[in-house]
């Protein structure tokens, strides 16, 4: 057989191979992806936990995710206790807005004096979860800062490190120095795992900020967590992450609403503002309250109208 034969007869022989490459990183891959969705699915059936609750009187019309109008979701972070429902630990409102690709951060002290929506008492805030729940949270969230609350998520502090551990851990920007629980936190870029992310995050009473540098150290975790959990990295350990997420939260949201953020809010995400807020520390009855004035609560209920884009 000359050369130019055999020639001839490699050439389709490479083919094939080259063929069967292409193929087997397919079905791989498929297989990959397959296993990434179903992990992802029943994560979030088992996340998902609509409520019974009315529509807010604050909309005239449902927000319509597929529409790419803006919303707002209250993030819960839980403080639970065997045999106790808890507290509120943490209370974050976001006001999502993809026309403007932006998210407004607005952190409630959970001493935040105001009136509990449906247990008819005047208390802080936090205390709602303990008295109704998610509902009566949202609720009273929704009455203190007159906005509707469109979706919450609700996260167990304690599992929170299960969930900060998924992501590979965090990185921050330590401001304060300062040893909390027998962990020393010195200034500057700090990489931390979910134990010592906790810690870090629950720490108040050597800051002379108080509750507003604690909410500051809340919101770099939380951040620090959607950063890791966005990175292509995070791929590898998927499973581990949508594990964790299963575990320790609940949230209103359904797969295909997840999906729809995720398609249509992506920009936003990269855009998130603080909003600060100005507080009076007070005692009444020999209770530390936060005091926030009706001007106080009038600037930040601007911001969020604006943000939601809200019919005045």
């Amino acid at each position: 057989m000359s050369s130019r034969a055999k020639r001839k007869k490699k050439k389709p022989t490479w083919l094939k191979v080259l063929l069967s490459i292409i193929v087997l990183l397919i079905v791989a891959t498929g297989a990959y992806a397959y296993t990434v969705y179903h992990s992802l699915t029943s994560a979030v059936e088992t996340m998902h936990s609509p409520l019974d609750r009315e529509k807010s009187d604050k909309r005239t019309d449902q927000v319509s995710l597929k529409q790419a109008q803006p919303f707002s979701v209250a993030l819960l972070g839980v403080d639970q206790r065997p045999g106790d429902r808890g507290r509120a630990d943490s209370i974050i409102v976001m006001a999502v807005n993809p026309d403007t690709s932006s998210v407004k951060m607005l952190s409630i002290p959970r001493d935040t004096r105001t009136e509990i929506v449906g247990k008819g008492t005047v208390d802080k805030i936090n205390h709602s979860y303990a008295f109704g729940g998610v509902k009566m949270s949202l609720d009273t969230i929704e009455k203190f800062l007159d906005i509707p609350i469109d979706y919450y998520v609700q996260v167990n502090m304690e599992g929170f490190k299960d969930i900060v551990n998924s992501v590979g851990g965090v990185t921050v920007n330590n401001d304060l120095d300062f040893t909390s629980d027998g962990t020393h936190f010195p200034k500057g870029q700090l990489t931390l795992n979910g134990e010592k992310a906790l810690k870090f995050s629950r720490m108040r009473h050597e800051d002379p900020r108080g509750d507003f540098g604690r909410q500051q150290r809340q919101r770099q975790i939380i951040q620090g967590v959607i950063n890791e959990g966005a990175s292509l990295s995070s791929l590898t350990n998927f499973s581990d992450i949508f594990s964790a997420l299963g575990n320790n939260v609940k949230t209103n949201l359904t797969f295909n609403e997840m999906v729809t953020i995720q398609s249509k809010y992506k920009k936003a995400s990269k855009s998130i503002d603080q909003i600060s807020v100005k507080a009076q520390g007070t005692k009444i009855d020999g209770i530390s309250y936060q005091l926030i004035s009706d001007e106080e609560k009038a600037r930040i209920h601007q911001i969020l109208v604006d943000q939601l884009e809200l019919k005045k």
